[in-house]
């Protein structure tokens, strides 16, 4: 890539798509170094680049071309509706997981309010912080829990950033239902967790997933369903009756888990299907 420091920031994102080997990203690490929007950027492309921004630039491409994931370079990406804040320390939000967040949300906006929700293994917080933004401020009380006193940093910091801070917002840590409070138990209009449902041996990981991302939020037993069984085995304590449990699961796991839900005496559920018509959420009411 050109180090000429007269280079205008078109001519270096047209370097740096060379060196990427993607136009897409050679923008997005360009709006990112600028600090500017698509339309600020379009504006700007026959601008020179500061000495300090080219320096900024090429250590985001250098990190990129080894290999680190996007958004951990950008330290940012969009889920739904949110710009959340993203780092080693969490899973990567994946589109996969702003469906299961679009079912927690159509299920409590049929509910009466006040309400309780849980975002159990919440990592950056995005489904929790979705929900707590898209549903009424009054009314609607959030709790966000991981194991992870570093994902919980993360998601604090999210919690922060999205101004979110006055809301009815609770962060816990603890593992699963333990990091909430006795006193909540039958409390809990909605319990929705993304949980690690990867085996261990899977060797279809991809390695960029396997050496970027926490392991504590990817792998779970020997057949991916240690943190289910756990979740699902103990929600019924911490449902209302009538409250429903939404879980993200991998897209071989649909008719296990709907096993796990009718042996712990769950009532309408569900397998639903992501983008790809692969199943990925499962649903379940309790009695």
């Amino acid at each position: 890539m050109n180090s000429d420091e007269t280079i205008t920031w078109g001519e270096l994102c047209r370097d740096a798509s060379i060196s990427l080997g993607s136009v897409q990203e050679a923008r997005w690490l360009c709006e990112h170094a600028s600090g500017l929007n698509a339309n600020e950027f379009d504006a700007a492309a026959s601008e020179l680049v500061s000495e300090r921004s080219g320096i900024a630039f090429r250590e985001l491409v250098r990190r990129r071309v080894a290999g680190e994931p996007l958004q951990y370079v950008m330290r940012r990406w969009a889920f739904r509706s949110l710009d959340v804040f993203v780092d080693p320390r969490v899973l990567i939000p994946r589109p996969e997981t702003e469906f299961v967040t679009q079912v927690a949300v159509d299920l409590a906006r049929r509910r009466r309010l006040p309400i309780r929700i849980a975002d159990l293994g919440t990592g950056s917080g995005v489904i929790g912080l979705a929900l707590a933004s898209e549903l009424p401020l009054a009314g609607v009380e959030v709790w966000l829990t991981d194991i992870s006193s570093d994902a919980l940093d993360v998601a604090r910091a999210n919690l922060a950033g999205l101004g979110l801070v006055g809301g009815d917002v609770r962060i816990a840590c603890g593992s699963w239902f333990a990091a909430l409070p006795d006193e909540l138990q039958q409390s809990f209009d909605i319990v929705v967790s993304n949980p690690p449902y990867i085996a261990l041996d899977d060797a279809s990981v991809e390695p960029t997933v396997h050496n970027w991302e926490p392991h504590l939020a990817l792998y779970s037993g020997t057949d991916g369903l240690d943190a289910h069984r756990t979740i699902i085995s103990q929600a019924q304590n911490w449902l209302v009756n009538g409250g429903w449990l939404v879980l993200e699961i991998g897209h071989e796991q649909g008719s296990a888990i709907r096993g796990l839900l009718l042996q712990n005496d769950f009532a309408d559920v569900e397998i639903r299907q992501d983008y790809s018509q692969r199943d990925r959420i499962a649903l379940a009411r309790k009695r």
